[in-house]
């Protein structure tokens, strides 16, 4: 008889402390299932894997490492998206499931997404899933103890790599803006901030939840640095005009 493929899932880690892993995920972890983790190339460094190595969990004799390089080449990415893609698809065929480590959330800014379609566009029968996990912008909120949005505020998350002129640009329809990869254009982002006069309202977190955590409320001191690229801004702007806002549920007469 025929073996049932496996399951490809999504472990959502969190951003890097191990408190935030879900129940469902730590489960998951604890089973038998097939680890596999990200790395920038064979033999780095896993952000993922240290993760779980932190929350005490023992990794299994058989993980695998699977590189996906840091570029934004998409010829370069599909060859690996591909190469990973056929070493999960060999595991599921034999009946295992497969669990794919996910620093923060799998549904936002993740490699597993492009692992999946890839997966399914060879394979649609095998099927995936996603394990819902605690994203670094919710973290780094948590970690100041602030707010992202109160009451009728209106939020944007988008990568800083889209530049400055954008950013103001979204200023003026949203209250609050993540940015997330702010690194290449760190220097850009602060003279727009402080040209803006939202020095007192913005904050910026690296690492957030690891034992490298950096915190930096005032901005300045970020000039001249090299952050790390896992680290985001958050921009409140309290200047911002409203418009008229329809309230209420209630159903017409």
């Amino acid at each position: 008889m025929k073996k049932k493929p496996g399951k490809l899932i999504a472990a959502s880690l969190g951003p890097g402390d191990p408190g935030l892993i879900t129940r469902e995920a730590w489960s998951v972890l604890k089973g038998d299932s097939c680890w596999l983790y990200p790395v920038k190339k064979t033999g780095a460094e896993s952000y993922a894997l240290d993760i779980v190595k932190r929350a005490g969990l023992s990794v299994p004799e058989d993980a695998l490492a699977l590189a996906f390089p840091m570029t934004h080449d998409i010829s370069i990415l599909s060859k690996y998206w591909l190469e990973a893609a056929k070493t999960v698809i060999d595991i599921l065929k034999s009946g295992r499931d497969a669990v794919f480590l996910v620093e923060g959330d799998a549904s936002t800014y993740s490699t597993f997404g492009h692992l999946a379609r890839t997966i399914n566009a060879i394979d649609e029968t095998l099927e995936t899933k996603v394990i819902a996990g605690v994203t670094s912008f919710s973290a780094a909120a948590s970690c100041l103890n602030k707010p992202l949005t109160e009451a009728d505020d209106t939020m944007a998350i988008i990568p800083a790599g889209y530049g400055v002129k954008v950013v103001e640009k979204m200023l003026l329809d949203f209250d609050t803006l993540v940015l997330m990869k702010v690194k290449p254009i760190i220097e850009d982002l602060l003279d727009l901030i402080e040209k803006k006069k939202l020095l007192h309202s913005s904050y910026f977190i690296e690492r957030a939840g690891t034992p490298d955590e950096r915190i930096v409320t005032d901005l300045l001191q970020l000039r001249q640095t090299r952050p790390h690229y896992l680290s985001l801004l958050v921009i409140h702007n309290p200047h911002r005009e409203h418009g008229e806002m329809i309230r209420g549920c209630g159903k017409k007469k």
